[in-house]
């Protein structure tokens, strides 16, 4: 069932998605040449501490992954797209690092993802990065009342698809509130004026998923969770958590 939040439970949403968005400012300082996704972690479960919230990734065990998740961060690297577990790898200039993040407080859940590049980046990659950000904003601006689930899937498409590259097959966005994962489902790829008519206090977590090489394939790790690209090229991930309101649409995993 789709649940339509009132704007009060809006607002506590938003509290939850500021913690999300100082996790990921406080892991993107942090992140530099020698620091492992481990550390990143460990930042992000401070921030968790400190603000009262927990995660809700940790432990979080769908039916179609063999173990529960182990740490309150997904890092992937460079050919990971998402559901990196963090490693002790150090990382190294320019790599590619996809950091997604979720916080509950109160009862009410946040989620969102950011991409960078670790100190200098190949300008293929820093085009990667912008194109993904870019598709997220085009989502973004299609999450008002009155369009469909298909506007916002096709606005993310045209961007990934006109830049030449693949998206994550059979993955994409969600409805959040209560828990991380709730109805409808938010493709990324699909045919404007399609799919389920938005309404106000319908929140979802909007998150493009890019991959360099043009292809939507991909190839899951031994570990049952890591998602890489087919042809070993790299990824970007993009996300936030945006409400749908009268007034357009609320991005609520900001600072």
């Amino acid at each position: 069932m789709i649940e339509i939040k009132t704007p009060a439970q809006v607002a506590r949403m938003r509290e939850a998605g500021r913690v999300v968005a100082l996790a990921l400012a406080a892991m993107r300082e942090a992140a530099a040449v020698g620091v492992t996704p481990q550390d990143l972690d460990t930042v992000a479960a401070r921030v968790l501490t400190d603000a009262g919230a927990t995660s809700p990734f940790l432990d979080y065990h769908p039916r179609w992954a063999p173990v529960p998740f182990p740490a309150v961060l997904c890092a992937s690297v460079n050919d990971a797209v998402v559901h990196g577990i963090p490693d002790e790898v150090p990382l190294v200039d320019g790599d590619v690092v996809s950091l997604d993040f979720g916080a509950t407080l109160d009862g009410w859940t946040g989620d969102a993802a950011t991409t960078f590049v670790v100190g200098d980046g190949d300008q293929g990659d820093l085009d990667l990065v912008a194109t993904t950000e870019r598709a997220l904003n085009a989502g973004i601006a299609q999450a008002v009342p009155g369009n469909k689930l298909g506007d916002v899937a096709h606005a993310i498409g045209a961007v990934a698809r006109e830049a030449g590259y693949g998206l994550l097959a059979d993955h994409g966005g969600h409805g959040i509130g209560r828990t991380m994962h709730e109805p409808p489902h938010v493709p990324n790829d699909g045919r404007p004026g399609r799919g389920l008519t938005l309404r106000a206090g319908l929140v979802i977590a909007i998150e493009p998923m890019l991959i360099a090489g043009g292809t939507d394939e991909y190839a899951t790790d031994a570990d049952g969770w890591t998602l890489r690209t087919a042809d070993g090229t790299r990824a970007a991930h993009a996300e936030h958590t945006v409400a749908i309101t009268e007034d357009g649409p609320q991005i609520l995993t900001l600072v």
